[in-house]
């Protein structure tokens, strides 16, 4: 315990000397951080959206305009002795029209002008969360396909599955850019530590001369690389939260059209101070790089 605070005492003490340079480690902290942070922010409240669509997903059956109370009554025993479903509804070409109108009143006008019902009667099927795991929702959907009286058929869930896949692409390349800017930053912190080392050369070869252990020389650098880290790591999250709160004044109407209605989050505690911890991490290592030689 003592030798944390020694070490946090004198590296912060160092850092306050550094000045000029210990601004160019936060910064280049705060950078990796920052983009750590939108990227998290942007999949955060995406997920948000993909999880309330995954639990509304349905298997949607267009009927053809021509097809007879026979083969949608085939239609509704194969889904009803399927195992897979549910729940059906059915819904008519007039109720797709009204639903269109009202979900999508700006475009109301346009379904006027065509002189007709453009939208196909439908079944919309609920199916079992096991259906997924056991394939039989994929199964059930070859062969409604092939049904008499099928116009085509929507899994919604596939598609979803395919969202959720470029999110998960998004985080990738988000976490190998902050990888890069983390250890072009580690690298910043090295240098600004190695110029506090060079000025306190005296001081540590004398420590090295009366057997003072490892802990107590390379702590002092190793805590001015975690508190420049820290600092950089905070300041990231206060820019990011700052680009939220202007997001919203600006496009708050449209973000939340873009997430289904709900009102677009910052990110939570624990992501937040993941963030910090990363930022912490990343400047301790570039403390420890510097430190390596001394001491041993």
């Amino acid at each position: 315990m003592r030798a944390i605070d020694y070490a946090l005492r004198h590296g912060w003490a160092s850092l306050v000397r550094g000045k000029g340079s210990t601004v160019f480690a936060v910064l280049a902290i705060a950078l990796a951080s920052s983009v750590l942070g939108a990227v998290a922010l942007v999949t955060f409240n995406a997920d948000r959206v993909l999880a309330r669509w995954w639990e509304s997903a349905e298997f949607s059956v267009y009927l053809r305009d021509d097809a007879t109370s026979e083969q949608r009554g085939m239609l509704e025993t194969l889904l009803d002795q399927s195992n897979a479903v549910g729940g059906r509804e059915y819904v008519s070409k007039d109720q797709a029209l009204a639903r269109f109108r009202r979900e999508f009143a700006e475009l109301a006008s346009m379904t006027a002008e065509l002189g007709g019902n453009p939208f196909p009667a439908s079944l919309e099927v609920r199916l079992l969360d096991r259906a997924d795991e056991t394939g039989a929702g994929e199964s059930l959907l070859r062969r409604v396909a092939t049904l008499p009286g099928v116009a085509d058929v929507r899994y919604d869930r596939v598609w979803l599955a395919r969202v959720g896949q470029g999110l998960e692409a998004l985080r990738r390349v988000g976490l190998a850019l902050a990888l890069l800017l983390g250890l072009a930053a580690a690298v910043t912190v090295a240098s600004v530590v190695r110029l506090g080392m060079h000025a306190r050369k005296d001081e540590i070869e004398i420590m090295e001369l009366v057997g003072a252990s490892a802990a107590f020389i390379r702590g002092p650098f190793i805590a001015e690389g975690l508190l420049q880290g820290g600092i950089g790591a905070l300041a990231s999250l206060v820019v990011v939260f700052a680009g939220y709160r202007i997001g919203v004044a600006l496009w708050g109407m449209d973000l939340s059209l873009a997430l289904d209605g709900m009102a677009p989050r910052f990110l939570p505690v624990s992501l937040g101070a993941a963030l910090v911890a990363g930022g912490m991490l990343v400047g301790s290592l570039g403390g420890l790089i510097a430190s390596r030689r001394v001491g041993s």
